[in-house]
């Protein structure tokens, strides 16, 4: 993988609902759209499932998704499932000239985002993970992080988190 989201970055969010989109995240998203010729660039943005944030996906790599949901047998509830919360609960997005996109109201909702925090200066994470990337209201981003800190039943203290990959200690 060439391009990747890597990092997390918190970026204000406007009493409009708009936000900039991490200059080093525009540059995948501009290499993940094949209509990008500069200007503005497109991804797509899922605000469906029990997710506590919004997931986002460069062009190319949701096609990737939707040629996996298409191979799924027609009516199958695993494809209703998948077509319902990665196709329809999902938006196409621009980023501005000026590297903002406006956060939508549904998805507003989901994160739990009211325009007085909006007006208050309300912070949003951007987080890498590496073919799509994540935005979190900051409260709940931090939250989540604070109930994952107790790592050691998958990863006892002293080992290197490298031997959770694949093939690792071969």
């Amino acid at each position: 993988m060439a391009e990747a989201f890597r990092g997390e970055f918190n970026q204000k969010v406007d009493a409009k609902a708009r936000v900039s989109v991490p200059a080093s995240f525009r540059r995948v998203i501009e290499a993940g759209d094949p209509k990008f010729a500069g200007g503005k660039s497109s991804f797509v943005l899922v605000y469906g499932g029990d997710r506590q944030y919004l997931e986002c996906y460069t062009m190319t790599e949701m096609a990737k998704i939707e040629d996996q949901i298409a191979l799924l047998p027609a009516g199958s509830k695993s494809r209703r499932y998948l077509e319902r919360n990665m196709i329809t609960l999902a938006l196409n997005m621009e980023v501005d000239e000026d590297g903002r996109i406006v956060l939508p109201q549904k998805g507003r909702d989901k994160l739990g985002i009211t325009p007085d925090e909006m007006k208050a200066g309300l912070e949003a994470v951007f987080a890498g993970t590496l073919n799509k990337f994540q935005i979190w209201k900051s409260e709940t981003y931090a939250a989540a992080l604070a109930a994952e800190a107790d790592e050691d039943e998958l990863l006892p203290p002293g080992v290197d988190m490298l031997s959770l990959l694949p093939g690792a200690g071969d």
